[in-house]
């Protein structure tokens, strides 16, 4: 593996832990009784609206918590499984599916709601560019094959 694939690896694992950091502080207000300030612009950025909604669950299971999971996969393949040859394909798959996911709650944000949350567009931020990286390592990765 080359040192840019090494350091993409690196890279992605810290964008993974800090959407493990976002993704917790949404659920922790998904819990949350009290109103949020810091993400509350009225009605067009309110995050308390987005996190409480009932588009803020999946079966039962809150998106945030979904998103931890996402995250700590992405982690987990970028760090603890960095030397596996099928690592940077898994990635791009994970990644692209957690990216679907994400554009789907902003199509809800957008049209639905009509309110968008920070929390939820660093959350997009950050798993797009982590398929960004993906992408292009899965392509160096091929390439080397």
């Amino acid at each position: 593996m080359t040192s840019t694939s090494q350091r993409m690896l690196w890279l992605i694992a810290a964008l993974a832990l800090a959407g493990v950091v976002v993704s917790s502080v949404s659920l922790h207000h998904h819990y949350g009784s009290s109103q949020t300030s810091y993400c509350d612009f009225g009605a067009s950025f309110n995050c308390d609206i987005v996190n409480r909604s009932i588009y803020s669950t999946v079966l039962g299971v809150p998106d945030a918590l979904i998103g931890i999971l996402g995250y700590g996969l992405l982690f987990a393949l970028a760090t603890f499984y960095r030397g596996k040859a099928e690592t940077p394909l898994r990635l791009l798959i994970a990644s692209t599916g957690g990216l679907g996911f994400a554009l789907y709650l902003t199509y809800i944000e957008k049209f639905v709601l009509a309110t968008w949350c920070i929390l939820c567009l660093s959350s997009l931020t950050l798993i797009f560019l982590i398929t960004m990286l993906s992408s292009f390592l899965a392509a160096g990765a091929r390439r080397q094959s």
